[in-house]
């Protein structure tokens, strides 16, 4: 790890008028250590946000507004989050270990970097997110983890969050600061697609900082459900995840959200498949079809085509799971 100055200010405005091009914002580090300590990040300054009074859940005549540093193990078993938002508590316990959790933050996991092996692994030369202009070393080598939609020639790689995933279906906001001001983007409109400059994986400018996030009052809770699939029981990322949201009024599915991780650069929308479920009842859910239209455009590489039947059967798991909701 190359050195680096240190600082803790105590108010948000501090932090801002620290930053630079070459800073970084850290929480509980989960993410950023590792990749300073690999070489791939190499900030000069860490500027450490836990004391800036960003550590809180608050309820809002809109809904609910999280703080940027809430730990993801709080925010899981707050009771505004568990009884309203239940997707986003399953989603967050779905990740990492009870450990991690303790010090992740929601910020950080906003930020989180995707886990393509040619990325995280220096020894490899041919990773456009490490090195623009070097090449995607996994579009032709080892792509079973990699993405279904969205990507490029540039790059294949896929957004390792659950929290994002659930944050996507409950149609969350996330509130930054910068030096120019402040604005509220569609999680949505966070994360990036790779296209031909996959070293950008958010919309962030230089130097914001993510202040809160804020979610809508939620007419999912009592009909939703996520679902991760990975290779081992804990500590996994997800090969692929689902999570399911259904507004049900006397028996009749009003909207629905269908939202994909494990399968693109950002958490994918399953536009389509999410249209399809308006109107019906929940008895009415042709489960298989869903699935087929949430797959529908998937663009397999070489060694990831399994991942498609995989997140079938998860759409259909996911929606079964959330319509016997009670």
């Amino acid at each position: 790890m190359l050195p680096f100055d240190y600082q803790r200010p105590h108010d948000v405005d501090a932090a801002l008028a620290a930053a630079d091009a070459n800073a970084r914002f850290v929480g509980g580090g989960t993410n950023l250590l590792d990749l300073m300590k690999s070489g791939i990040e190499r900030p000069h300054v860490l500027i450490d946000i836990n004391h800036l009074g960003l550590g809180r859940v608050q309820e809002t005549a809109a809904g609910v507004r999280i703080g940027a540093a809430v730990r993801n193990s709080d925010l899981a078993n707050h009771s505004l989050i568990r009884t309203r938002y239940p997707l986003l508590s399953q989603a967050l316990l779905a990740g990492a270990s009870p450990q991690l959790r303790n010090m992740a933050t929601v910020g950080g996991n906003l930020m989180q970097r995707t886990r393509c092996d040619y990325f995280v692994d220096p020894g490899f030369e041919h990773c456009n997110k490490r090195k623009p202009g070097s090449g995607c070393a996994a579009l032709h080598g080892s792509n079973r983890t990699h993405a279904l939609f969205g990507a490029s020639d540039a790059c294949v790689a896929v957004n390792p969050s659950d929290m994002n995933v659930a944050l996507l279906a409950l149609g969350a906001r996330v509130n930054v600061r910068g030096k120019s001001g402040e604005r509220s983007i569609p999680i949505g409109e966070f994360h990036r697609l790779p296209g031909d400059r996959p070293e950008r994986d958010t919309t962030l400018e230089p130097g914001e900082l993510i202040v809160s996030v804020d979610l809508p009052a939620s007419t999912y809770a009592r009909h939703s459900h996520y679902l991760k699939l990975r290779e081992r029981a804990s500590y996994a990322f997800a090969l692929v995840s689902v999570a399911v949201g259904l507004n049900v009024a006397d028996g009749t599915i009003q909207d629905g959200r269908i939202v994909l991780g494990g399968v693109a650069h950002a958490p994918w929308l399953a536009e389509r498949a999410s249209q399809e479920l308006s109107g019906k009842s929940l008895a009415q859910i042709d489960g298989a079809k869903i699935a087929e239209l949430a797959l529908d455009g998937a663009r397999p590489l070489a060694q990831n085509a399994y991942k498609v039947p995989l997140a079938k059967a998860a759409v259909q798991r996911a929606l079964d799971r959330a319509r016997a909701a009670t």
